[in-house]
């Protein structure tokens, strides 16, 4: 009964214009509901009311100015709750409160903290390893919608050495999500600090690939991928950004597929981050193609589609050329055969590489270009499936 009444509280909020949510109407909402979000509640009670409270930050923006300190101290401690959905949400949760958050610095400082593992003694390996990759999660989504707050330099630079320390774990959830702090510390900080941060953790370290551990590997993949998908990517040393291509590359043949994987979404960050693309594609797009194959494991076709999407985020329109257009024509193959999962991952890629939400002048550009063949399968996929697509979720990209 409470989820739902939390629930349907939610509801009503996200279908009342926000003219009639005058302040002090959600003012009167947002009290009682931060006091009980922490009361004995089972998880699905806590995922509606911090799924409500989300929604209420959404609606009421300024008017709930005065509440931020509640929000932050209820979110973060939702970072620890056993639930994995619990935090999920509170993560959600913090990135919509940073327009508001005028004090980031002390939040960085706690999941910096928290992040490292200095939380309670009594917390169990596999609780721990859930709350630390929560609270690397938390930290990259502060860092991206807040990190211009910041007042102490302090704050940015203890971000991206958690994210180092971390980034070589055992646990690959772990790996991923300092990664994303990396890349994000990285914009912030600048070209040079992200040329300093590459050197040490990409291209010192893979000196020996060969001999180096699964988790070392899949953490340099991981780097390349989140920090050549920021805006600072195209900034990077070009003698730094090829050999980390080349690493990259050599890492798409990995014999363990989780390396593999990264590897194949970090090949479109770099791809993406490339300022002379046509010379970049004919370099990479062997490897890229080859590990399109059917044969190749899913796992890998779909992280080749992931590393295609953000390339074409970054490099708008460069599937819609000459230069990549064996790419999108493989990427068409595997949209219209195969596992379903494989399916709908190219499908997504598809929609971003055609810009079908921008309407169809890039599905006329691509038709100006291809084969007879490839023109008629890509109407039939673009009228079938494309156009009824609302969107592609690129929060992960």
């Amino acid at each position: 009964m409470r989820e739902t009444a939390a629930a349907g509280l939610g509801e009503l909020i996200a279908i009342t214009a926000n003219k009639y949510l005058a302040g002090p109407f959600l003012i009167k909402l947002t009290g009682p509901l931060l006091r009980i979000v922490g009361d004995r509640n089972p998880s699905a009670v806590k995922i509606a009311i911090v799924q409500t409270l989300g929604l209420i930050l959404t609606k009421g923006g300024p008017a709930l100015r005065a509440f931020v300190p509640q929000f932050q101290t209820t979110f973060v401690k939702a970072l620890s709750d056993p639930s994995r959905q619990v935090r999920v949400e509170a993560i959600k949760a913090l990135a919509l409160l940073m327009p508001l958050s005028t004090r980031v610095d002390p939040l960085i400082k706690e999941l910096v903290s928290t992040s490292l593992g200095k939380a309670s003694a009594t917390v169990e390996t596999a609780g721990m390893v859930a709350i630390q990759t929560a609270s690397l999660e938390a930290l990259s989504v502060v860092l991206k919608h807040g990190g211009s707050k910041v007042k102490v330099a302090e704050s940015i630079t203890s971000s991206l050495d958690a994210g180092k320390d971390l980034v070589a774990h055992e646990d690959d959830g772990i790996r991923d999500s300092a990664a994303k702090v990396i890349g994000y510390a990285c914009e912030l900080l600048g070209a040079d600090e992200a040329d300093s941060v590459l050197t040490e953790m990409v291209v010192d370290k893979a000196s020996n690939l060969s001999s180096s551990s699964l988790e070392a590997k899949h953490g340099i993949a991981s780097i390349c991928r989140r920090v050549f998908s920021r805006s600072v990517g195209k900034k990077i040393d070009r003698s730094i950004y090829k050999s980390a291509s080349s690493i990259i590359e050599t890492l798409t043949k990995d014999d363990k597929t989780m390396v593999k994987e990264a590897a194949c979404v970090a090949i479109g960050s770099i791809l993406g981050s490339s300022t002379e693309i046509k010379s970049t594609i004919s370099l990479l797009e062997k490897s890229i193609i080859k590990c399109m194959d059917t044969k190749e494991e899913l796992d890998v076709q779909q992280a080749v589609a992931k590393g295609l999407s953000i390339a074409a985020r970054l490099q708008p329109g460069i599937f819609r050329t000459q230069d990549g257009l064996n790419l999108i024509n493989s990427g068409l193959k595997l949209a219209m055969s195969g596992a379903q999962r494989v399916q709908f991952s190219y499908n997504d890629f598809l929609w971003i590489a055609l810009d079908v939400k921008g309407g169809d002048s890039g599905l006329e550009e691509y038709l100006s270009i291809a084969h007879f063949d490839n023109a008629k399968k890509m109407q039939a996929i673009y009228s079938k499936v494309l156009v009824k697509i609302k969107r592609v979720d690129d929060d992960d990209l």
